[in-house]
């Protein structure tokens, strides 16, 4: 009895915490689900947005002492988001369905380049979680006193676990939240950058007067060349405002229909917002002479020099602005559990990655992907005892080795596509200008940052490469086994319509379960036949439809996926009709294969009440711990779930032999 009752106390707590599931039969599903392009902003856009509260500052230290030059910089950086931003947007074009930094690179250089930008993406979304929270978790506590300090790596490990919650619950779910602390960020900041520019209209002439005079200055004591240098330098420490940008063209899935049209919007939302931000605050930095204090940031020394005069209030306001900054940095972690689990997603599609990566929760979630990205992040949290600053020399440079083969990908294919896409050298422009920055930035940050603990970031990239090619050929030495289970297929043929031969209920049953019509649905078949020779005369197949990221887009999608399960039970039905049995067919599609073949089980035994049930298991010439990780052995689960029933189910072992 206290098993008996154990279950349903255990569901109540997940659907409390996660919540419950979703029925994919639902026609309002896709809508309910999808973002709109101002929540996907929020969600999506956090990350790029974050990036304000160290991007510019970075950029503006790097000058030294000429400072005036960051109007270059920040010129510069504005020009770059809006090409960057542009690209993406051709992106999503090409690619409307979802066209991230993997999916491009695989279908527009090559599948092995698509392996490289997507491993570099994972290991920088695991880096957006770890910096993002890190970071924010350093702004709220210099609020507090020093005595709660040494909590700090707590906290930020608290906070970890609280988003792997929230994205567990679903993408809709673990953005609302954020919109009010998205919105307070976004109208404050405005509010002061507006603020220092039309306060001070009337000293933006001596300020173009003190930035020629800078580049005067600049230009006699180095040269033109070391003024370059200077600039260029400047230009790529603040290459972190740049990550983010590509989070669009990999959530396109996540979005409202039309797809193309939310996702263009919301990259309009994204550029234009980090563009002002960006630009608005060095100008500001400027405007109102800010100096470094290695006790606060630049944007804090900015707000509290602007609000001094403002009393109470002022002081109101630039803690509220302090607060939305430290608590934005901990939603851009956002941006790493919605994009993340989707790369990993399609990479476990192409088995570059185990399969079970690629499969959805009941709440249609990539739950095995936001449990790794989460559990990665804690760990090199853990590692770096959650210091920014080693953690900011890591990130950054995976980014754009994903920007540099996008570029390239697309720049080949309007190259390709010269004769047939009328504007054709417009869009190429636009990506060959986006290579050349994003290569340029990415060497600079190799070569800047490379010493000082960047090599780690390389050496985790290359790593998981390689973890990649290695999974890759198993499954591959996978395929070339199974053609030959694959061959009865052939042998088979088409199954000749027959008529359907009388039910007896009475009758003994054999219920078999099968994931397609293929070679082992048709040897755990005949294999039934063999061993039971005469025994059962009514067959049921059924097939369990998974719904997993790579059929999860749309109505017509789901549709696709129940009308294909029906096709191959019935072939199997048809098959046994013209063999003189009683055969049907039987579809349901979901995210759980025990859990939907546990539904339908008390039916199919009222139906049938003399039934016993069979399902069979690949058997590889060599048993190890990373095959058994890398296929799904859900049939032994399904087993114990039917015996814990008392209900008689047969494992049939398909053994495939190399030879």
């Amino acid at each position: 009895m206290d098993t008996v009752n154990e279950v349903p106390f255990i569901e109540k707590i997940k659907n409390v915490v996660i919540g419950k599931a979703h029925d994919p039969h639902d026609s309002t599903l896709f809508h309910n689900l999808s973002l709109i392009a101002f929540f996907a902003w929020v969600g999506l856009g956090a990350d790029g947005l974050s990036s304000s509260c160290y991007g510019p500052q970075e950029a503006f230290l790097a000058l030294g002492g000429h400072v005036y030059l960051s109007l270059f910089v920040a010129l510069g950086t504005a020009f770059t988001i809006i090409i960057i931003s542009t690209s993406y947007s051709q992106t999503i074009e090409l690619f409307p369905s979802g066209g991230g930094g993997y999916l491009v690179a695989s279908k527009l250089l090559s599948p092995e380049l698509g392996m490289i930008s997507g491993c570099a993406l994972l290991i920088d979304y695991v880096l957006t979680i770890t910096v993002s929270i890190a970071s924010g978790a350093d702004a709220i506590f210099s609020f507090l006193p020093a005595y709660l300090y040494p909590f700090k790596l707590s906290f930020s490990a608290f906070l970890l676990l609280f988003m792997i919650v929230l994205n567990l619950r679903g993408v809709k779910e673990s953005v609302m939240p954020l919109v009010p602390i998205f919105l307070t960020f976004v109208a404050t900041h405005i509010f002061i950058i507006f603020y220092a520019f039309f306060a001070n209209v009337g000293h933006i002439p001596a300020l173009l007067q003190a930035t020629s005079l800078d580049v005067s200055r600049t230009h006699s004591e180095i040269g033109l060349l070391g003024m370059l240098l200077i600039i260029l330098r400047a230009y790529s420490m603040g290459a972190g405002t740049f990550t983010g940008i590509e989070a669009v063209s990999n959530g396109i899935p996540i979005l409202r229909d039309p797809k193309v049209k939310t996702a263009k919007k919301t990259m309009r939302y994204m550029a234009i917002s980090l563009t002002v931000t960006v630009v608005g605050l060095m100008a500001a930095y400027l405007i109102y002479h800010v100096q470094y204090n290695p006790a606060k940031t630049l944007n804090a020394v900015l707000f509290e020099t602007i609000a001094s005069a403002w009393g109470k209030p002022g002081y109101v306001f630039v803690l509220v602005t302090l607060v939305s900054e430290a608590v934005l940095l901990l939603v851009a972690a956002q941006a790493g559990f919605l994009d993340g689990p989707r790369v990993l997603a399609n990479m476990a599609l192409d088995r570059w990655f185990p399969s079970r990566f690629a499969m959805l929760s009941d709440r249609l979630v990539n739950k095995n992907g936001i449990l790794l990205m989460g559990a990665t992040a804690l760990i090199m949290m853990i590692a770096t005892r959650g210091s920014v600053q080693l953690l900011v020399i890591l990130y950054s440079i995976n980014v754009f080795i994903t920007f540099t083969l996008s570029q390239a990908g697309m720049v080949r294919h309007w190259w390709g596509s010269r004769k047939t896409v009328a504007e054709w050298k417009k869009k190429l422009a636009v990506n060959g200008i986006g290579m050349i920055l994003t290569t340029f930035i990415l060497a600079s940050m190799i070569i800047i940052k490379f010493n000082e603990g960047g090599w780690a970031t390389l050496l985790l990239t290359g790593a998981l490469v390689i973890l990649a090619v290695y999974i890759k050929r198993h499954y591959y030495k996978t395929a070339l086994l199974l053609r030959r289970l694959n061959d009865l297929v052939v042998s088979v043929g088409a199954p000749e319509k027959s008529p359907v031969p009388p039910f007896n209920p009475a009758s003994k049953t054999a219920v078999i379960f099968v994931n397609g019509f293929n070679g082992l649905g048709l040897h755990t078949l005949f294999g039934i036949v063999r061993l039971f020779s005469g025994t059962f005369k009514n067959f049921v197949f059924v097939q369990i439809g998974v719904i997993d990221a790579g059929n999860f887009k749309g109505v017509e999608q789901l549709k696709q996926l129940e009308d294909h399960c029906a096709t191959d039970v019935c072939r199997y039905a048809s098959y046994m009709h013209s063999q003189g049995y009683y055969a049907e067919g039987v579809q349901v599609i979901g995210t759980d294969v025990v859990y939907e073949t546990e539904k339908i089980t008390p039916q199919l035994i009222k139906k049938f009440p003399n039934v016993i049930f069979f399902g069979g298991q690949l058997v590889f010439p060599e048993e190890s711990f990373i095959s058994r990780w890398l296929h799904n052995y859900t049939v032994f689960v399904m087993q114990r779930m039917f015996y814990s029933k008392g209900i008689p189910f047969v494992l049939l072992p398909i053994r495939v032999d190399a030879g």
